[in-house]
């Protein structure tokens, strides 16, 4: 027994120096942890339950059986997060640059696998350099076997991505998959094909971070959601943010104490919007101001940020927050910020998380570039994702609600649950500039007569009150009570049962 002791102390030490102490010492002086020192910071101290220390690769070509390092480049297992249940992989760089063999994918798998089963958070740390060459096909066959596990998974136990260095070919498509990717300044890229690679075939010369850093994929690919400056800040980061999410699709989000009293008055939101309805305001304000403690996760907040989307609480528990950002393009939609608000309503579809919609949104925005690029299909992701959901939805329009995107924006129509309007608020097909000059264009050159009926259609639709007569706005409320109602709002909701015609699946136009 003492010899079995010593012997499993012994491989026990080799496993946590992985491809050893030079390699540990490279990863440090880039900047980067080592991937035991990430997942100690991750999860609750002590707390860590580790899979398959002991795995190793299984090929005997090109050498390889000569270069054997006990758990094969990725740490797997199990542990907790501020006392909740998640499972973790990290890759581990110093072991064949965390590449990915048959093996390793197989730990993957089945930490995946386990999740499912017992209905618990995955988070991947990636660090690799994609597939182990010596191992050919076998390998890209392990990286098909993860991807289809992040299928069977999505939409069942929520699913997080931290690229903390080199994610490229076939390996960036898990990620991809997964429902939120986070990434590290400076040392974390994203691509399909490498520098390399793109100055043969197209003669560009880009380096990794030009091609797929986390500055390129938070602000012009969308492809991330959020960046870090280091591991350390993408880790502490990542422990809040889970915080947010419940373990599975069929648990409700956590519930976390709280002093911010439901029915709080916030005065200065009367003030907020300007009297000329063309001046723009922050509606990141009204988010921050109902929120409990002023605590908002905001999610993709470099990209298409004419629409904000992410995390607060009320009363305690988890709600997600989708609002026009007048700032930015007037608030307009356009095909980015469709995509971007799609996905975040489906998230909170799928895992139980009731929805605020903040709507100030002058319609859909105008031009060739975004005719050729498809708004039709794109701006209907949006729209279908909001008719599909069935989570609470509480609105609340602040000013603008015109057109089509009056629709879109969670409207009573959508089957939005509770749908109230400040007196700002002007809910119409256009503005009234253009609906006169539509209606009345056989007068267009009576410069007064337009200005008159001009100010006769505001008079008429510059206000909630139409809406609320037909019943398609459930209250006109003052802005300072806006905390309240939607607390109220929500609480009463919280028992709703809604479920959509039996499928396999709709065809959300992709």
């Amino acid at each position: 027994m003492q010899k079995n002791i010593a012997l499993l102390m012994e491989k026990e030490a080799a496993a946590r120096l992985g491809g050893g102490l030079n390699r540990i010492q490279q990863q440090h002086q880039k900047g980067k942890l080592t991937a035991r020192e990430r997942i100690e910071l991750l999860l609750d101290a002590g707390s860590f339950e580790e899979w398959d220390k002991f795995v190793e690769h299984r090929c005997n070509d090109f050498g390889m059986d000569t270069q054997k390092f006990p758990g094969d480049g990725v740490v797997t297992g199990y542990g907790t997060v501020n006392g909740r249940l998640v499972f973790v992989f990290s890759q581990d760089f110093t072991v064949f640059g965390g590449a990915l063999s048959e093996a390793h994918a197989e730990k993957i798998c089945k930490v995946m696998d386990q999740a499912m089963k017992v209905g618990a958070p995955v988070i991947g740390l990636n660090d690799s350099g994609g597939a182990r060459i010596q191992e050919g096909v076998a390998s890209l066959g392990g990286y098909a076997e993860i991807f289809q596990r992040n299928v069977m998974a999505s939409g069942v136990v929520p699913q997080l991505s931290v690229i903390m260095g080199p994610c490229a070919g076939g390996a960036v498509y898990s990620p991809a998959m997964t429902d939120f990717i986070f990434m590290v300044e400076d040392s974390s890229y994203m691509f399909v094909t490498g520098p390399d690679v793109v100055k043969t075939v197209t003669h560009e010369v880009v380096t990794p971070e030009q091609l797929g850093g986390a500055s390129i994929h938070t602000r012009k690919s969308g492809v991330a959601d959020l960046a870090f400056r280091n591991d350390i800040e993408a880790l502490l980061l990542t422990r809040q943010f889970v915080d947010f999410l419940p373990a599975n699709n069929r648990e409700k989000p956590p519930v976390w104490a709280t002093e911010d009293t439901a029915d709080r008055l916030e005065p200065s939101l009367d003030t907020l919007v300007p009297a000329d309805a063309t001046k723009p305001y922050d509606i990141k304000e009204v988010i921050v101001k109902v929120a409990d403690e002023g605590n908002f996760f905001e999610i993709q907040p470099d990209y298409a940020q004419n629409i904000v989307v992410g995390f607060i609480r009320l009363q305690g528990s988890t709600v997600g927050v989708v609002a026009n950002q007048p700032m930015v393009l007037a608030g307009c939609l356009d095909i980015d910020s469709s995509k971007k608000g799609a996905r975040f309503v489906r998230f909170c579809d799928a895992f139980n998380i009731p929805i605020l919609t903040l709507v100030d949104v002058p319609g859909f925005m105008p031009g060739t570039a975004q005719e050729y690029g498809g708004i039709i299909k794109n701006g209907a992701k949006l729209l279908y994702a909001y008719a599909e959901c069935t989570v609470p939805k509480v609105t609340v329009i602040t000013r603008k609600a015109y057109g089509g995107a009056y629709d879109v924006m969670a409207s009573k129509h959508l089957r939005g649950d509770v749908n109230l309007a400040w007196p700002s608020a002007e809910i119409a097909v256009m503005g009234a500039k253009g609906a006169v000059e539509i209606i009345f264009r056989k007068d267009i050159g009576d410069a007064d007569g337009i200005a008159q009926r001009t100010a006769e259609y505001q008079e008429k639709f510059a206000n909630p009150f139409v809406a609320a007569s037909r019943g398609y706005i459930d209250d006109v409320i003052q802005p300072r009570e806006t905390r309240a109602r939607i607390c109220r709002s929500f609480a009463m909701l919280r028992d709703k049962k809604l479920e959509n015609p039996w499928r396999k699946h709709g065809n959300i136009p992709l």
